[in-house]
This record gives C-alpha cells, structure tokens and sequence, in this order.
C-alpha cells in the first residue's frame, strides 16, 4: 500500500451479492470506486443543458415507486456547481411521480440524450425553489449506450403547456395498455433500498428489440436482464426492496403509461423459454397504473437500431 485512502465502495448488499454471482465482485469494486462520484465532473455539467427531456424515478408517500418522463427547451437542466443540478419544471400535478417529489425527498435522475445515445445518472437530495428544484448529487456515473435506440427529437407545443387530456386509472393492463407494452424497445424502471445512510432511489433505462418485455395472462410483466455494466443497480434494489416503478413511452404520442408495483429476481426459466441475450429475468406485478395521453410534448422518431439491441430477443 502506497498509504493512500480509497474512496468507499459505492455498492450496497444488494448490488455486491449479484456482482459476486456473476463473478465480477472484485472487478467491480475497484470500478465502483473509480467511476461512481459524489459530484458532476466538467463533461457531465456540460451535457445537461443540451437535453429537451429527463428521467426522475421519485418515491411517494406510501412507499410506491414511480418513474416518469419530464420535457423542457435545452437549458432547463443546468449544473450551476459540481455538486447540484438545477431542474426548471413547473409541478404537474397529473403525474403520479410528483406524489414523491416534495422537498428534502430522495430523487433519481437520468439524463439521456436519445440523439446521441449518451446517458448520466445521478440520485440525491431534491430541494425546492420558485422555478423548479435542486437535486444535491450523492452519486452520478456514466452508463454505456448499448442498448438505446437512436431517436431524433421535435416538439409539438410549447413545454410550459401541460397536457389537457385528464389520466385514467386502473389496477391491471387494458387491452391498449397490453398492446404497447408488448410492441416497446425501451421503457424506465425507479427502484430504491433504505439503507444505513438513508434511501438510495435509482431510475434506469432498459432497451431491446420491439417485443422484449413479455407480458402475461395476469397483466404482470416477464423482463429479461441483458448483459450491460454489471452495476446491477436496479436488480440489486429489488434484491433488498421489491417495490418498482416502470413508465413506458409513446413516442409517437407522447403517451406515458406509467405503473408502481412489485417487482421479484426470477431464478429459473420462463414458461415461454429463455429470451435471446438475457443472462436472467425479473418479474414486474403492476398494482396501479396511470395512463397519461400526450404527457410530453415532444415526438421522437426511430432513426437507428443499435447492433446490441438487434442481436437480442423478441417474446412477439
């Protein structure tokens, strides 16, 4: 040892017991502890204030998980120190997530730039202000851009306007809802653990070819784990907590179908078989659902499909 003090590993339990299964546990500590910050470097704050749209994974009151999409003209986020990212949005009371975004509750961000497949997550402590609010940084790190779809962007409306069509509720998928599910390639999930330092919230995104996620006869949702950092951030949260929060988007709509419910590790097989590409699956129950028609005012357009998301598998 040259005498130098190591940074803490950014892993809990939850993350190590999966990354010691895959056999990376060693790899991934000397990882962690490079890659995951408690700040923004120059390259991050840089990114954020080129992005119309971002991801908040947020948890209410009652313990439920909910993810949603948030759009904005580019500038809306900015990072005004290494330490704090600043959110302009007026509130939006129709989105299920906002029941967790009072002041001083842990947050979870991605900003992601479906232009350029670039992506960085963060989570933290929100706090309000008159414009919006401030997510103090715990942790931010860079994710690869495998399996994100090239998108080009467009806004239909002015950002500021919030979407006049009312939400519908319910507590298992319709026939519409059913549909979109089985035909998406991406979708976000927020998952958290309370752990000894408080509660580590996370909102990640998953791709694959149109059909990956399988939906079945009882509206729960089959979702394979294709090969990606070994972060295991979401499925380490489940481990320890199965509460989850899934949004699907329309992009051609700007539709969100968001859900809260639980979410388990599947050990074994599916009843369907394996999907091509998954190194294992997770189950997702829905327990409420939320659909909101035209709750973005941006469109997005497929322009490319990644070669790690072709070479994967389709359940339709």
């Amino acid at each position: 040892m040259d005498g130098r003090i190591l940074p803490a590993s950014p892993w809990h339990e939850g993350e190590i017991m999966l990354q010691r299964q895959s056999g990376v546990e060693t790899r991934m500590d000397e990882v962690g502890r490079r890659v995951v910050r408690d700040h923004l470097v120059e390259q991050h704050r840089e990114f954020y204030p080129l992005l119309p749209m971002v991801v908040l994974g947020a948890v209410d009151q009652d313990g439920n998980a909910w993810a949603t999409l948030r759009a904005g003209r580019p500038g809306f986020l900015r990072a005004p120190d290494a330490h704090r990212l600043t959110v302009e949005l007026v509130r939006e009371p129709a989105d299920p997530a906002e029941g967790g975004m009072e002041d001083g509750a842990s947050l979870a961000l991605l900003g992601i730039d479906l232009g350029t497949r670039r992506r960085n997550r963060l989570n933290g402590r929100l706090n309000r202000h008159a414009g919006g609010f401030d997510v103090s940084v715990d942790q931010s790190f860079g994710n690869c851009p495998k399996y994100i779809q090239l998108r080009q962007v467009r806004f239909i409306r002015d950002p500021s306007e919030l979407p006049s069509a009312p939400p519908t509720m319910s507590a298992e998928l319709d026939d519409a809802g059913r549909a979109l599910v089985g035909q998406a390639d991406t979708f976000f999930v927020t998952t958290y653990a309370d752990l000894p330092d408080g509660r580590q919230v996370d909102v990640s995104h998953r791709g694959g070819r149109a059909g990956f996620v399988h939906v079945r006869e009882d509206s729960s949702l089959m979702i394979p784990d294709f090969a990606g950092n070994r972060f295991f951030n979401t499925l380490g949260n489940i481990a320890l907590n199965q509460r989850a929060g899934l949004v699907f988007p329309d992009f051609s709509t700007g539709g969100l179908l968001h859900m809260t419910g639980e979410a388990e590790l599947f050990s074994g097989q599916p009843a369907a078989g394996p999907l091509e590409g998954a190194e294992r699956h997770w189950r997702f129950r829905p327990c409420r659902i939320v659909w909101r028609a035209d709750a973005l005012p941006i469109r997005y357009e497929l322009a490319e499909w990644p070669p790690f998301a072709l070479a994967t598998g389709s359940c339709s």
